[in-house]
């Protein structure tokens, strides 16, 4: 790409620093629901290249087009979420305003940030759907390849509308019915992360092994409930969590307005004055330490954050009911199970 211009190095290196860092939990699941299928060696220990199944290149290449998809999402949700960090460095688009300030260039700074974060991510997401191309040819079977791009194709979808209702809720929460806020946020939960998360990646590993239907609904059944409480975890993290440890700041979702399952648990506990309070804070990009610590305890003190814990902990349990009777290799539900503890009691 630099051969075009030396100036697209900065994509390069920001596209570098984002896939660097993270959990990998996507590209995680996309493995184990490969091997979950008897597609691999079924034991996780190390595989020599002569020993290595065949389709092995095209599901690490599969799981590492799900990164790149990530990457791109983050990017994105940084912007609409007007986001300044990431993983405790600053945000893609920060880091292009910055490079427009120290430049002393034309126009906004903010502008520029935004307008080259934006095609950043547009970047990364053209590059995720090119690596899986690549992988998927490099797989034995063209009908797995067909049912892998599929799904693919559908978690794009899906992750896509999903932030939209994110950011809908975000702004149109007032005008829906009280009963309906609950229900509304644990749709966006469902669509923008649980599908993303968990059960897309899982589904596309075992497309990629060949699996049968009832293979591939059995991962679904495990993978929905754990995306959900995996999502949850996050929402406690986004407002309680500790900024060294999650690389944002404190109830840094408090001042992004996020109509979590958390928050709407919380409004329907909390006293009509304190709800009121809650609801002209939330969502102010200004508030300050005294104001989030202010919500926090309002938050805390409704009660909403055990209900947020026995809702994780009933998902968990519906996991784990589903992996025990899932028909896959012992091997993958062992892993599986213990990537069920790691996403659900992260503490980033």
């Amino acid at each position: 790409m630099t051969s075009i211009a030396p100036e697209l190095e900065t994509f390069l290196d920001y596209s570098a620093d984002l896939v660097r860092g993270g959990k990998r939990f996507r590209a995680l699941f996309c493995y184990w629901g490969w091997q979950a299928v008897g597609a691999g060696r079924g034991e996780f220990d190390p595989l020599v290249a002569d020993d290595a199944p065949v389709d092995l290149p095209a599901v690490v290449t599969a799981a590492a087009a799900l990164e790149l998809f990530h990457a791109a999402a983050l990017v994105h949700d940084d912007i609409m979420d007007k986001s300044d960090t990431r993983r405790g460095a600053p945000a893609a688009h920060k880091r292009f305003e910055a490079l427009h300030a120290e430049g002393s260039w034309l126009g906004s700074a903010a502008d520029f940030g935004q307008s080259a974060g934006l095609l950043l991510g547009d970047l990364l997401l053209g590059w995720s759907d090119e690596m899986l191309g690549e992988g998927l040819a490099r797989l034995a079977s063209r009908q797995s390849a067909v049912a892998a791009r599929l799904e693919f194709n559908t978690m794009r979808t899906q992750v896509t509308v999903g932030q939209y209702l994110d950011i809908l809720e975000e702004k149109s929460w007032r005008s829906h019915p009280e009963v309906e806020q609950l229900p509304r946020s644990h749709r966006v939960i469902v669509y923008k992360s649980a599908k993303y998360s968990v059960e897309a990646p899982l589904a596309i590993g075992a497309h990629l092994g060949g699996a049968s239907a009832d293979q591939v609904e059995s991962l679904r059944a495990f993978g929905l409930p754990l995306g959900i409480a995996y999502q949850l975890r996050d929402d406690l993290l986004g407002v309680f969590g500790d900024p060294e440890v999650t690389g944002k700041p404190a109830g840094d979702d408090l001042r992004e307005g996020k109509r979590t399952v958390l928050i709407a648990l919380a409004r329907t506990k909390l006293p009509s004055n304190v709800r009121n309070l809650l609801d002209d804070l939330l969502g102010d990009s200004s508030l300050d330490r005294q104001q989030i610590v202010l919500l926090q305890d309002a938050v805390r003190e409704s009660g909403a954050i055990e209900h947020v814990e026995r809702i994780i902990d009933h998902n968990v349990a519906l996991a784990r009911t589903a992996l025990e009777t899932a028909d896959i290799t012992a091997s993958a539900r062992a892993q599986l199970f213990k990537l069920t503890d790691t996403v659900t009691q992260r503490q980033a």
